[in-house]
């Protein structure tokens, strides 16, 4: 698996989905053992996002910078009397 030196969310999914893809290598696969260990890491690092996003809460902080702090990109994709369905995305 590569370094990493964003530490965030995207990250963390790339790792975890690397370790899928490792797991499924039918001609190398990933030992279970360690990809058990990427998991247990990888749920480690989640617990302390929800300690941090506890904290934000109560305390109106902007955010440790693991899940980027964006404003949404909002459409409107559809519209008729009495119904508007809106679209909204995070810009990155």
């Amino acid at each position: 698996m590569s370094m990493a030196t964003t530490n965030d969310i995207t990250e963390l999914r790339s790792h975890l989905f690397e370790t899928l893809r490792a797991l499924k290598d039918k001609d190398k696969p990933l030992e279970i053992e360690r990809a058990r260990a990427v998991s247990d890491v990888a749920q480690t690092i989640i617990n302390t996002v929800k300690v941090e996003v506890d904290f934000v809460k109560a305390t109106g902080a902007k955010g440790s910078g693991f899940i980027p702090l964006a404003a949404p990109d909002t459409t409107v994709v559809a519209e008729r009397p009495g119904v508007r369905v809106t679209q909204h995305r995070l810009k990155g």
